[in-house]
């Protein structure tokens, strides 16, 4: 690929992740602002979902779908690309939002030192001292896997290759259950951030389905 052509890829759609750099700010002033929550959120649910440190692997392995639905569609699909960076983007400015006007949090995660055992997953759990629990609902971990779970499978990377599908959004299901499973989230926030993303559905992804 030519230098110019290399150039007119990267523009203007390249420097639509600045918006990260907003997003970063927001998110960690929140979170050193925000000590006492208002509300704290609760579900029976959350009473019947054990607690299981291993669930911080495909927690962690959000990062590695972020960066690889981001670039593959910047890449190979700029205009499904679009789609995930005005689906996710948003969806995150309106979690933060919400935690601004309700400030929320959870008490449900165990004290590691209580639980008995000692392993890998469990020191990487450590992040809860990095990670206060609080700016939990709606669930930006969820919402945004299931923005590039749906900008993957409505891309031409997916088109006609159901088994690519079905991976994308395994991989994000198995994200959003890892945040219960490790007590980062209520059921709650999960179907709040869910909610979050799937209102565009119908708006972003059907009408260009219905062209076909």
């Amino acid at each position: 690929m030519k230098l110019s052509q290399l150039r007119s890829r990267c523009r203007p759609h390249l420097w639509y992740q600045l918006y990260w750099v907003v997003y970063l700010i927001w998110f960690f002033w929140l979170d050193l602002t925000v000590t006492a929550p208002k509300y704290i959120l609760h579900s029976p649910l959350d009473d019947l979902i054990p607690f299981n440190e291993w669930f911080v692997l495909p927690y962690c392995s959000w990062f590695l779908l972020l960066a690889g639905v981001t670039a593959a569609l910047w890449w190979c699909d700029t205009a499904t690309y679009d789609k995930l960076c005005l689906t996710m983007f948003s969806g995150m400015t309106f979690c933060l939002i919400v935690y601004m006007i309700l400030p929320n949090g959870l008490e449900l995660r165990p004290a590691v030192e209580t639980l008995g055992r000692d392993n890998p997953a469990l020191r990487v759990m450590l992040l809860w001292k990095a990670d206060a629990a609080v700016n939990v609902c709606p669930s930006i971990h969820c919402q945004s896997s299931a923005c590039m779970a749906m900008a993957f499978s409505h891309s031409k990377l997916a088109e006609g290759k159901p088994l690519r599908k079905v991976l994308a959004w395994a991989w994000a299901a198995l994200i959003c259950l890892s945040t219960v499973f490790t007590k980062q989230h209520s059921v709650i926030d999960v179907a709040c951030g869910l909610a979050v993303a799937f209102v565009w559905l119908p708006v972003v992804y059907r009408p260009a389905r219905a062209l076909h």
